[in-house]
């Protein structure tokens, strides 16, 4: 077999190992475990999910990388605590720099960055699972259909966090809800995610016009 054939068919697997490696890590003494817990619940229904569908309905491989990428950027945040997530600290260390700084602000963003993430980085996975139901769609109805999952998926995923930050204690209700004391961040979080899918979709369109003048291409 073609070593390139090989690696790709192995690549589910090793990206499997890989996530299951860094959750390892990050599950060994995360600073608020209780929020950890409450973080990891969806990953772990959701890594369910996708073992489950590969047996019958694999993605590509390219949409297991990005999957693999928002998993790694995800378990980071809920081992410091989204709002804790010492990215300051490292670049001072590394570089010598404080992003904060060059930004100039005082709030930790490393949640605005995931929820970005999610809609970049997921709307090409979900553009996969909803193929089938959109094979006699028009092309503009297959672009959008998955930014508007990923709006409704961020949208239930803030509702979720504001019924948690309801009913667990003050201190594992606000680490879990992670605003630092911005009224609009649920708003701010949806729209970054919304943001994230629309330049996705934007660079999928382009990418698939592209090899479409290349017959010998296939756009996947």
């Amino acid at each position: 077999m073609n070593p390139h054939a090989a690696m790709s068919n192995r690549w589910p697997a090793i990206a499997a190992a890989i996530f299951a490696v860094v959750w390892l890590i990050c599950a060994w003494k995360p600073w608020f475990p209780e929020d950890w817990a409450l973080e990891n619940v969806l990953s772990l229904l959701t890594a369910w999910w996708l073992l489950r569908r590969h047996r019958r309905a694999p993605l590509s491989n390219t949409a297991y990388a990005l999957l693999l990428t928002f998993g790694i950027a995800h378990e980071i945040g809920s081992h410091f605590t989204y709002a804790e997530v010492p990215y300051d600290a490292l670049a001072q260390s590394l570089f010598g720099i404080s992003i904060s700084e060059l930004l100039g602000v005082t709030r930790n963003h490393y949640d605005r960055l995931v929820h970005f993430s999610f809609g970049l980085l997921c709307y090409r996975p979900l553009a996969e699972v909803l193929r089938p139901q959109l094979m006699g769609a028009s092309s503009a109805v297959r672009i959008v259909a998955p930014v508007t999952v990923v709006a409704t998926i961020s949208l239930i995923y803030e509702t979720i966090e504001w019924s948690a930050a309801e009913v667990f204690a003050s201190d594992l209700g606000q680490a879990y809800l992670g605003t630092q004391g911005d009224v609009w961040d649920a708003q701010k979080d949806s729209g970054l995610a919304l943001l994230g899918a629309v330049i996705a979709a934007g660079l999928s369109t382009s990418w698939r016009r592209h090899l479409r003048r290349r017959p010998d291409r296939d756009p996947g």
